[in-house]
């Protein structure tokens, strides 16, 4: 059976552009379903990642999964939601597995099969199209707009704040930031390098500079990503393209490299520089999403140095208490993450992405619903 329909942008095979269409049938709702009319949604490269295909995934697919809206309808089983909430989407995690259990979702046993399978998490299209599946992502799919979630899909948000700005603390912010003081956890005076100025490394070193680390690197090849970092709160920044950035930071450090460095453009030779400009001892992050593969030396860096090379999903986060803390932080003028976004119309995606890709935009924010203003 079927709900209703709504517009959405499809990818209808790997490569391809958006296709906004407005015949795609959304799912009808279940018992612990929420039922959101969407405000606004970034744009993030995990999507750019999914269209081309550097994952594997059905199509045709809908993307998007830093969504901000406002609840329309729940489900009978549904406590903590009510119509007219503000909330900002993220991941699904099933709440019941081990892992879950343990305070860690983005381990989720299930995170797989619930997040990137493009089914529900009991195997049913969320969308479909002339009665054909289409598939969804992170079991929401915000480049529509309406959309249904899951109550763990969900945040609650002040309503006094611009929705439109919020949707990226979904992933890009929430895992920049959640890296950080998650999961690396710097004590004030250590260090940190960041390589790779885009939403999420900026979210990132905003983090750094929270946790008090007194040296936040900043390192990129664009000078103008160099100096909004700087204005965000970065101690330095380099231009790796002018300038070889472990030389230049361990000309920053006494000689010794960074305590933590963190990783999220996804190129080789970046991931690389990232553990050779770690200190004896260090951690390097690498957090992008990317095909890409690196080559430790296992005997220098790890062994005799002591390096340590992890991978970090979603920032290690729990969204419904990280996403509160970073709105917590923003409010205070500690995390000024809105200083990275531009709007743009739901018809302009295909510009909105392209803009994203070359770096042009540092995160693209989809206005859904242009009808909505701040505040009501």
């Amino acid at each position: 059976m079927v709900d209703m329909k709504i517009k959405a942008a499809v990818i209808d095979k790997k490569g391809d552009q958006f296709a906004i269409r407005d015949d795609i049938e959304l799912a009808e709702m279940q018992p612990d379903d929420i039922q959101v009319k969407m405000v606004a949604s970034g744009i993030c490269h995990s999507d750019e990642a999914l269209r081309k295909g550097d994952a594997v995934i059905d199509y045709p697919i809908i993307l998007g999964h830093e969504g901000s809206g406002i609840v329309e309808k729940v489900g009978s089983h549904v406590q903590n939601f009510e119509p007219g909430d503000h909330v900002v989407l993220s991941f699904y995690s099933c709440r019941n597995c081990e892992n879950c259990l343990k305070g860690k979702p983005t381990q989720c046993l299930h995170y797989g099969e619930n997040n990137l399978s493009g089914v529900r998490p009991d195997k049913t299209a969320h969308f479909t199209e002339n009665g054909e599946k289409v598939a969804d992502m992170f079991d929401q799919s915000s480049f529509t707009t309406t959309t249904v979630v899951r109550e763990s899909n969900a945040v609650k948000v002040p309503k006094e704040l611009d929705l439109r700005k919020l949707g990226p603390l979904g992933c890009g912010y929430v895992t920049g930031s959640g890296t950080v003081l998650n999961t690396l956890k710097p004590r004030p005076g250590q260090t940190i390098a960041v390589f790779g100025t885009g939403a999420v490394g900026l979210a990132a070193m905003m983090a750094g500079k929270i946790a008090g680390c007194t040296k936040v690197i900043a390192v990129d090849i664009v000078d103008h990503r160099l100096a909004l970092a700087k204005e965000l709160g970065a101690t330095n920044a380099i231009n790796s393209k002018e300038e070889d950035p472990v030389e230049a930071i361990k000309a920053l450090t006494n000689g010794h490299g960074v305590d933590f460095a963190v990783d999220t453009t996804g190129v080789t030779g970046v991931m690389e520089a990232s553990i050779k400009a770690l200190a004896q001892g260090g951690v390097s992050a690498c957090i992008a999403v990317t095909p890409n593969h690196i080559d430790v030396d296992t005997w220098n860096d790890l062994c005799v140095d002591d390096k340590s090379v992890i991978g970090v999903n979603m920032g290690d986060s729990i969204p419904q208490i990280d996403i509160p803390r970073l709105i917590e932080f923003y409010q205070a003028g500690m995390f000024d993450f809105d200083k990275t976004e531009k709007f743009y119309k739901f018809d302009q995606i295909n510009e909105a992405n392209a803009d994203s890709i070359s770096g042009k935009t540092i995160k693209p924010i989809l206005v859904i619903d242009e009808a909505y203003q701040p505040g009501e």
